[in-house]
């Protein structure tokens, strides 16, 4: 089977979601979120996630999750990883509550695909604040991909993590699984990089987006992955937009939908003129109107 066919499979039982003025979205991916270990590469950006997440439930936007949200390849425990990050389950538990959150599985959590998954470790989660169990996305189903319906003027956006355009990381997920879980893993921590990954590989990125960049363009869909952690803003002729990564050491970023926009914004550290840290959200690149980006 061709890349090409396994990105357009992933849309045939997609989420569809409506689009249009009013309409506030969010896309994340890659947070990859572990266990609290040397190799949970997400920790260190996690107050900046957090901040980011309370601006956007307080704006009103609705959460989309784009895959690797759980780092589930080199941490068997999924319980494990709830306990080590709370305040992100409490944030994500309070989007699907408000039925603003919806998410999209990866490679690196590819077993969420399955039903079983979800009523086995997604009904609930221990709360902190309360010292007792909360429910966290009860009846929750975790799409191959979403679709943004377009409710104005027919220009759908299509959203998926990405890892569809690499063989080694959609058909052959459980190898790639076993050198991650028990070759890299250990290897990492000794400051060896994963050669297999798209996120770390620049050859093994550049052509996965151009897969997916070739399919966007070929179908005259937007189109916004994750999975090679690389944010990038597309053009009117390579309508292919790519959200980045949570675990940058530079911070986060993700894209904007709001006002038939989108926007790729980084929430990153800023410094306060009396020196007091806080969390910046800055725009980068150009702000793209869906109704001008694809030719009817």
């Amino acid at each position: 089977m061709s890349s090409y066919t396994r990105i357009s499979r992933a849309f045939t039982n997609a989420c569809p979601l409506p689009l249009h003025q009013r309409s506030k979205y969010v896309v994340f991916s890659d947070c990859h979120r572990g266990t609290g270990k040397t190799n949970d590469n997400f920790l260190k950006n996690e107050f900046l996630y957090l901040a980011a997440l309370k601006y956007y439930f307080q704006s009103g936007f609705t959460y989309l999750e784009l895959g690797d949200g759980d780092e589930l390849w080199e941490n068997r425990s999924f319980e494990a990883i709830k306990q080590t990050h709370p305040n992100s389950f409490d944030m994500l538990a309070k989007f699907r509550c408000s039925h603003r959150f919806y998410a999209v599985y990866g490679n690196h959590d590819i077993i969420k695909r399955s039903p079983v998954f979800s009523k086995k470790y997604c009904q609930h989660y221990y709360c902190e604040q309360t010292l007792c169990h909360q429910p966290l996305f009860p009846d929750m189903r975790f799409y191959s991909g979403i679709i943004l319906k377009d409710c104005e003027q027919n220009t759908d956006i299509y959203l998926t993590h990405g890892h569809q355009a690499d063989i080694l990381n959609s058909t052959l997920w459980p190898l790639s699984r076993f050198l991650v879980r028990y070759v890299w893993k250990p290897l990492e921590l000794l400051g060896v990089p994963d050669p297999t990954s798209a996120a770390q590989n620049h050859r093994k990125k550049k052509i996965s987006e151009k897969r997916l960049a070739d399919w966007a363009k070929n179908n005259h869909h937007i189109l916004i992955t994750g999975h090679t952690h690389h944010p990038m803003v597309g053009s009117k002729t390579s309508p292919y937009f790519n959200t980045g990564s949570c675990i940058s050491p530079s911070g986060i970023t993700c894209i904007e939908i709001e006002k038939r926009c989108l926007s790729l914004v980084k929430w990153s550290i800023g410094t306060k003129a009396d020196l007091r840290l806080y969390a910046q959200r800055e725009i980068l690149g150009n702000t793209v109107c869906i109704d001008d980006y694809i030719e009817p």
